[in-house]
């Protein structure tokens, strides 16, 4: 035992002789150094990194006006995203006719209306019939309003019906809009903030409501139809394709787990599921996010909106008059990768051949003076993308509203 410890007290003197407090610090100080090059060289990442994302991201150059938007904002608070912009884009044509495919409260047509005197022919579309009720006063009001500036003759239509839905819209109102075209589309692929803040429509993550997500209530599929009752899989490739949500085989077992115990019925049972699979990670936020992608897969899925835009696009870049422009706002990246691939496809595609693109600048085109928000073009033989990169809201508007902050705005001209 006394061997022992001798043995094991005799390695403590040893180092205390042989210890160089000098040689420690040393020693110290060069891990600490390594240590702090290693955080330098990550900070210089993560700035790269930063500044890579920041270089493809064009922000609109347009002066943000508070005092514009302020005036289109609806009575149930919805804002109109990228008003400046949109009004820009339409600015340098003689617009005699007009279509929004998603007039939802109106603040664009509104404003596009007062700003064109020369405007002939509007026309407004939603498949919401709240949204179109609202959009049908707000249209009047505008049209009785004595302090405009434009031709007294201006005929004006809001109609309930879905945007892949123009051609037959146009019809309706006139047969020979689909021979002249029209000379200005907006799409704006929002959910509007009257939808979100009602509860009972169920896009809400915040708000309980039932599991329902349809833009045309006279549809028949509801989100609680997929959640219940489609096969395991389908349920799965929705949250991964339509959601991008890398946690989707744990939220498929739960909620085909909860077939089990009735289903689920509200959206809060909903995002009770997704707390329960997302746990702690990341807070409050962490499973708001993934709640979100959850609602925004189910809402693409039950509206089948992915389809119907790519078909709306084509229909749209049809009814264009010559020089006409379609402008398309879209808010997460399978809409905005759809707009950007449509367009491509458009400009090139004549008796099925394709066509390499032509990059231009704004000074390369018919307008010699080119256009501040339209940095780089690409040609083709059907039309012009004015939008290389899509334009997004400037700082100012996005905190004013943050709603806003994911818009991309791309436009294309027909030839």
């Amino acid at each position: 035992m006394a061997a022992t410890a001798k043995l094991l007290y005799r390695p403590l003197p040893l180092f205390r002789a042989n210890f160089n407090s000098n040689r420690f610090r040393r020693t110290l100080a060069q891990c600490s150094n390594r240590s702090r090059k290693a955080d330098i060289k990550k900070a210089r990442a993560a700035s790269a990194a930063l500044d890579s994302v920041l270089k493809r991201r064009t922000r609109s150059e347009t002066e943000f006006d508070g005092e514009l938007v302020r005036q289109y904002v609806s009575e149930g608070g919805h804002i109109p995203v990228m008003l400046g912009e949109v009004l820009e884009v339409f600015s340098r044509l003689t617009l005699r006719s007009f279509v929004d495919c998603t007039v939802g409260a109106a603040g664009h047509s509104s404003a596009v209306i007062r700003a064109h005197s020369e405007l002939q022919l509007y026309i407004g579309l939603d498949v919401d019939p709240v949204a179109h009720e609202k959009a049908q006063a707000q249209i009047d009001t505008v049209m009785n309003d004595d302090s405009r500036s434009r031709a007294s003759d201006l005929r004006a239509y809001t109609l309930l019906k879905n945007f892949k839905d123009v051609k037959s819209a146009l019809h309706e109102v006139d047969r020979k809009l689909l021979d002249d075209g029209v000379d200005g589309i907006l799409m704006d692929l929002g959910v509007s903030s009257m939808q979100v803040n009602n509860a009972k429509r169920g896009f809400s993550v915040l708000n309980d409501g039932p599991l329902d997500m349809r833009m045309n209530p006279q549809a028949s599929l509801k989100a609680e139809d997929i959640l219940n009752s489609w096969p395991e899989d389908e349920v799965g490739r929705i949250l991964r394709e339509y959601g991008e949500e890398s946690n989707w085989r744990s939220l498929q077992t739960k909620i085909v787990k909860a077939r089990l115990g009735g289903g689920l019925h509200s959206t809060g049972e909903l995002v009770n599921l997704v707390q329960s699979t997302s746990g702690r990670s990341g807070g409050r936020q962490g499973w708001i996010k993934t709640a979100t992608r959850v609602f925004q897969a189910l809402r693409i899925a039950v509206n089948d909106e992915l389809k119907t835009l790519e078909d709306a696009l084509y229909a749209c870049f049809d009814c264009l008059s010559s020089g006409g422009r379609l402008a398309v706002i879209s808010f997460h990246s399978l809409e905005d990768r759809i707009v950007k691939q449509t367009f491509l496809d458009i400009i090139n595609k004549e008796d099925g051949n394709g066509d390499e693109e032509r990059f231009q600048s704004p000074k390369d085109s018919n307008d010699s003076e080119g256009e501040a928000w339209s940095k780089h073009r690409i040609g083709g033989r059907r039309g012009t993308i004015l939008t290389k990169r899509p334009v997004t809201p400037t700082e100012e508007e996005e905190r004013l509203n943050r709603r806003c902050r994911s818009g991309k705005l791309r436009v294309i001209q027909k030839t």
